[in-house]
């Protein structure tokens, strides 16, 4: 293993937890995780997403709430908030790329 990707694995390991989420406003009523996982899929999820230039934010507090959740499940009303503040972040670094919206 080259030494620039043995450092990229020690920061990967930092994130005890993961999780993807999509929403899509014609079929979803709320955000929905579709991927979740702990220590080495949580590592995995993260190099997935920064392979296919997904955006990761880090917030401990929010993984561990949607840790609790299953797959496919939607987020609770409660976490509204926090969620949208992330997808609003996420269309803004769309429209200053170019892009759609995801």
């Amino acid at each position: 293993m080259k030494e620039s990707e043995n450092g990229k694995n020690k920061e990967l390991r930092r994130y005890a937890t993961a999780s993807a989420l999509r929403y899509d406003s014609g079929k979803d009523k709320a955000p929905v995780i579709v991927a979740k996982g702990r220590g080495e899929l949580a590592e995995k999820i993260i190099e997935i997403a920064r392979k296919e230039n997904i955006p990761v934010m880090e917030n401990k507090s929010l993984a561990a709430v949607l840790d609790k959740l299953e797959i496919y499940d939607e987020i609770p009303q409660e976490l509204y908030k926090a969620v949208a503040q992330i997808f609003a972040f996420l269309y803004r670094l769309d429209e200053k790329a170019g892009l759609k919206a995801r």
